[in-house]
């Protein structure tokens, strides 16, 4: 089963919500992001701040101090000033000594097994090894973000003291309120965006396939065997002023194709119809020719019997002749229609007339009505059922008896004549060639009735059917509108 692709419109909708709701996507995702950004920024900044602090209050206290500014007595320096310096500047740190034991604590009630009593190894190495003398270390505890930097004070010969610790917690929930409530007025915005994106891509869509569709819509109109049209668009993209070009330009090249096609076909079937015509000629000049030769070499004026065979002589030509005139006849009558003669008349009337040349004991003409009135042409109308009528006659064998009826009726539009006959019938292999020139069954005529009056007929907008039944008989059914188009 094949599968049914979407239509031009449809892909262009859908690529254009698919844009809007990745767009939408991403840039949610980017706020996110620059919002975990400033908050890691936020909190390094504000622990660096701490630290420069603490650093500065540390240094003013070794300044003052009346003890020996040396490591081993650091913790009788900082006994009381530790906790002052922790008040003033609400923060909580630890001092170890350059070995990383855990000399002092800003929180006296601190419970021990939470604070490092010694530092371990790498972070001792991590200190040594940085350039500026501090590392921070990131870790998870108490399911927070919890960091703890750790930086080498020196005394104001910058020879190194102890190691300054200041834990910190990332306290994010101010932050994530902010981006929530953000969130979720660009949610808000974002449904609006969507609604009015699926809106505008609906037209859009709309706008770009809609002189699609006039090409479309054109081109399944264009035939061979009519003029077509060329497209006219106004305010259409260059894409599709090109393709637009492109189709009048293919109308051109198949109107020039189709004249083409049509002087050749003419050209071809005059030729056909002139070996035709000779060879009919022919036909009956070769017995004319032998007849004149044998009464030339026959001729004798004394001859008793040369009044006889002058009459044979002269009969014998002029049935000739009289073929020679039916066939110039026949050709003349398919090869030059004459112009139609509309005029408002009585069908039944005609077709009476018409078939007043057949013997009456042959024919059964039925029409219900009196008068049924249509326009036509009265002689090409005698010609259509003289024609019918002879085929049905020469259809019949000799050993059997005729039986010929003509229905003649009508219904809203059309009026309808039908030709029954008991003859021969069609057989299968010629039935799609009964309406093609000099096409015949018989051993005499040029094959060109049947197309005449076919030729009459399509002229008038109608139709000629037929159906048959070997050995039993055959039914020509002619429809033709009561009112001429041109002429309603």
């Amino acid at each position: 089963m094949t599968k049914r692709k979407l239509s031009l419109s449809s892909r262009i909708f859908i690529y254009m919500i698919m844009l809007v709701v990745v767009a939408s996507i991403l840039i949610a995702g980017v706020t996110i992001y620059q919002y975990n950004e400033q908050s890691q920024d936020y909190h390094r900044l504000r622990l660096e701040r701490k630290e420069a602090q603490l650093i500065s209050s540390i240094n003013y206290v070794l300044k003052e101090t009346t003890w020996e500014v040396k490591t081993e007595n650091l913790p009788l320096i900082f006994k009381d000033k530790i906790y002052e310096i922790a008040n003033i500047h609400n923060v909580n740190f630890n001092l170890y000594d350059l070995e990383g034991n855990l000399i002092k604590m800003s929180k006296p009630n601190f419970e021990k097994n939470t604070i490092e009593t010694r530092l371990p190894m790498d972070i001792l190495a991590q200190l040594k090894q940085s350039v500026s003398k501090r590392y921070v270390e990131k870790i998870k505890r108490f399911g927070e973000d919890y960091r703890s930097s750790y930086m080498i004070f020196t005394d104001i010969n910058a020879k190194p003291l102890g190691v300054l610790n200041v834990p910190y917690f990332d306290d994010d929930s101010l932050n994530y309120g902010e981006l929530k409530e953000f969130l979720t007025r660009l949610s808000y915005a974002y449904v609006i965006m969507i609604l009015l994106a699926i809106a505008f891509a609906y037209f859009v869509s709309k706008y770009i396939t809609k002189s699609l569709q006039a090409i479309q819509e054109k081109m399944k109109e264009t035939r061979l065997e009519k003029r077509n049209q060329k497209i006219e668009l106004k305010g259409a993209s260059s894409e599709i002023s090109a393709l637009v070009e492109s189709y009048n330009n293919m109308i051109d090249e198949l109107e020039d194709s189709v004249k083409k096609l049509a002087s050749s076909q003419r050209e071809q079937a005059w030729r056909e119809m002139a070996k035709q015509v000779a060879h009919e000629i022919k036909n009956p000049l070769t017995p004319m020719r032998l007849s004149v030769q044998s009464f030339q070499h026959k001729f004798d004026p004394q001859d008793p019997y040369i009044h006889k065979k002058v009459n044979e002589y002269t009969k014998t030509l002029i049935q000739q002749i009289d073929t020679m005139s039916s066939i110039a006849s026949a050709f003349s009558d398919f090869a030059k229609m004459p112009a139609q003669k509309l005029e408002v008349l009585n069908v039944v009337e005609v077709v009476e007339l018409a078939l007043d040349i057949f013997p009456e004991s042959d024919l059964k003409f039925i029409s219900k009505e009196p008068e049924i009135i249509a326009n036509f042409d009265r002689s090409q109308l005698i010609r259509i059922i003289t024609n019918l009528v002879k085929n049905a006659v020469q259809s019949i064998p000799k050993d059997r008896s005729p039986q010929i009826s003509i229905h003649l009726f009508f219904d809203d539009t059309d009026v309808i004549i039908e030709v029954n006959d008991n003859g021969s019938g069609i057989t299968e292999d010629i039935k799609d060639r009964i309406f093609e020139p000099k096409f015949t069954t018989k051993t005499s005529g040029m094959g060109l009735g049947l197309p005449m009056i076919k030729n009459m007929i399509d002229t008038y907008n109608g139709s000629i059917s037929f159906s048959s039944i070997i050995d039993e008989g055959s039914q020509f059914t002619v429809r033709f509108p009561k009112y001429f188009k041109d002429e309603v």
